[in-house]
């Protein structure tokens, strides 16, 4: 949480995103995690969520990644996206969520070999993805921006900029970003790969990269702790020539469209409600992300 494709775009790109602090207390959860899901029927838009119903508990996929879904100090699950799934399953009778940590790369390999029941991380909707799983609506919308030192010296404010200016560019596992600025003309091979935001704000304070490009959301947050860098205004990146704003949802199996209904029904009245920007707002989310743009967009169809 995306777009054309990242360095993830084999298996769950985008997004971006990967492992931050709050995987080391991932322990008894992780494990608690690792058996097979039921294997639910592939007739009639699938029977998955009657099954979960009955169990009275649904497996969510996360990625470790703040604020998108990840274990908190305490060991506590938390995240936009796993908070979104209480309310949501809760309200489809559902009464309790459990989570199934695994790297980024791993949540669609690992949704459809039944690890869990459903990818709640915040995982961007785009055509490559969309071959693999069906999504539900996008709960939020997200713009690029970069972490530069203070003040911005070099005046980088989009992708061409970095290319034309020739800064030292850099960017999270398996980020959308890595396409982007690519595509803008970047050499992939010249990128530095950091694991995340965190790694990514302390490689330009060490002055070891020019830039580090990420979601508007992630980079405004870790800046916060800074002296020495800043996130610039966020912008639209380019994918075939043309601006794009990524959306972010919640993915399941293919076969398991009545779930995907259901929960995609639910998301609707929250949005209309106002209700979703409450949910999200305590991980930085502004009424900026909220949208109205469909998987069905997202997914070029």
């Amino acid at each position: 949480m995306a777009p054309p494709n990242g360095n993830d775009r084999d298996t769950s790109g985008t997004t971006r995103r990967s492992l931050l602090a709050g995987v080391a207390a991932l322990g008894g959860l992780g494990a608690a995690g690792c058996s097979r899901v039921a294997t639910a029927s592939t007739k009639h838009g699938g029977d998955l969520l009657e099954r979960l119903r009955a169990a009275g508990v649904v497996r969510l996929g996360i990625a470790g990644e703040i604020p998108f879904g990840y274990i908190d100090r305490n060991g506590e699950l938390t995240g936009e996206a796993p908070e979104l799934a209480r309310v949501i399953f809760q309200r489809l009778g559902v009464g309790r969520v459990q989570p199934v940590p695994t790297e980024f790369g791993s949540l669609i390999p690992g949704l459809n070999s039944q690890q869990f029941d459903v990818v709640a991380a915040g995982m961007y909707v785009n055509p490559e993805r969309c071959e693999q799983v069906i999504f539900s609506d996008p709960d939020y919308q997200m713009l690029d921006s970069f972490i530069v030192r203070k003040g911005n010296p070099m005046g980088l404010r989009d992708y061409k900029d970095v290319v034309e200016k020739k800064a030292r560019f850099a960017t999270g596992t398996g980020y959308a970003e890595i396409a982007y600025a690519v595509e803008a003309g970047y050499e992939e091979s010249d990128i530095l790969i950091v694991p995340d935001q965190v790694a990514g704000l302390n490689a330009v304070e060490a002055g070891r990269v020019d830039v580090f490009a990420g979601t508007a959301l992630t980079t405004r947050e870790v800046v916060k702790r800074s002296s020495k860098a800043e996130a610039t205004e966020p912008f639209k990146p380019l994918v075939d020539g043309q601006p794009h704003v990524d959306g972010g949802a919640f993915a399941f199996r293919p076969t398991e469209t009545k779930l995907r209904d259901a929960f995609n029904r639910e998301l609707a009245e929250l949005k209309k409600s106002g209700e979703l920007l409450r949910i999200l707002k305590p991980f930085g989310f502004t009424e900026d992300e909220m949208t109205d743009l469909t998987a069905k967009e997202l997914c070029g169809g």
